[in-house]
């Protein structure tokens, strides 16, 4: 009888120990791929801005915006700062889905109007979100 006790609790020592052994290995196993997807959305997040800058650039959207400044339109900070107090999509108004909350003077909507349908119409709704992404990304 002592010895079915004695084998008993040496084969619950040992199913334990291994079922601990199989937790590690696992959260282990867990932890390495929640890192790689971190590391891949880290990867989209940079290369989105990236994108965003370029298309910013080469859309002819830093002509009239720049990050601190207000030039001929206001500025990336004065946007940012505007569309987040009122929830606005800047995505949407670059499609032409949304009026102006910014800069809402008549000649001034005008001249946004011309320069979106010339320069931003052709672009796909990723691009569109990238060019938001950066701008947020503007402190």
């Amino acid at each position: 009888m002592k010895k079915s006790v004695l084998v008993l609790g040496l084969a619950a020592v040992i199913f334990t120990s291994c079922g601990e052994k199989k937790k590690e290995e696992v959260k282990k196993e867990v932890e390495t791929k929640v890192e790689q997807v971190k590391k891949e959305v880290k990867d989209v997040v940079v290369d989105n801005l990236e994108l965003g800058k370029q298309l910013f650039t080469s859309k002819t959207c830093a002509t009239c915006h720049q990050a601190d400044a207000k030039v001929i339109g206001p500025s990336i900070k004065d946007i940012n700062k505007v569309y987040a107090e009122q929830k606005g999509n800047i995505v949407k108004f670059l499609k032409g889905e949304s009026e102006a909350i910014v800069d809402t003077d008549p000649g001034q909507v005008a001249i946004m109007k011309a320069n979106l349908d010339g320069f931003v119409k052709d672009l796909s709704g990723d691009e569109l979100a990238a060019i938001a992404a950066y701008m947020r990304s503007i402190k």
